[in-house]
């Protein structure tokens, strides 16, 4: 899989001139995000992790085999940061939702191990409100019992209050599982954008 770096920006006005459809990735600080980037496109640290929570802080764009961009959210949720910049990161995070002028859709991470909160159902909201193709991907299964698993899924699932439609994709970096069915999941909806000649 060829995947290049493209840009980091603060805001709208940076992303890439050429429009390609976009798969953003957003989630609570914490709940896996890097790694599962790194995991999706099957690379080691192209995605920063790291031990502190909070690390992205920018809108930053990947160029994926030259057909579309995966873009890395800044996380939400960090306690350590300002409530100024915490509002900041939704506003644009709200801006980002309504451009409609370039397709895009939205990968929205959940640590399988805890319950969503209220924050994890507002931006699920955000997003389902949107109109934008969505999915949930549970991180970090490998870190809760096989038996427990679908117990803990169904609280995702009643607690955000997600349809039968919305995708849902248990994920692990560590056991590397997911990859393969959100990769299914992109590919159907790239054929949807693209028209037919």
């Amino acid at each position: 899989m060829e995947v290049k770096f493209i840009t980091s920006s603060p805001d709208l006005k940076g992303r890439p001139e050429l429009i390609l459809p976009e798969f953003a990735f957003i989630g609570r600080s914490n709940c896996g995000k890097s790694s599962l980037i790194n995991h999706f496109l099957d690379r080691n640290k192209i995605a920063k992790t790291s031990g502190k929570p909070g690390k992205t802080r920018l809108l930053n764009y990947f160029l994926v085999e030259e057909r579309y961009y995966l873009v890395d959210l800044p996380g939400y949720g960090f306690a350590k940061v300002s409530k100024v910049m915490r509002a900041q990161w939704k506003e644009l995070f709200k801006k980002f939702l309504r451009d409609h002028e370039r397709p895009l859709a939205v990968f929205h991470l959940m640590d399988s191990r805890h319950k969503p909160t209220k924050e994890d159902l507002e931006f699920s909201q955000l997003v389902i409100e949107s109109g934008h193709p969505y999915a949930i991907a549970a991180t970090k299964i490998d870190k809760i019992g096989t038996n427990s698993r679908p117990e803990h899924y169904q609280e995702i699932i009643q607690t955000l209050g997600l349809s039968a439609e919305i995708p849902f994709f248990p994920t692990s970096s560590v056991k590397k599982q997911g990859r393969e069915e959100m990769h299914a999941w992109v590919e159907a909806l790239i054929e949807a954008y693209e028209p037919e000649e």
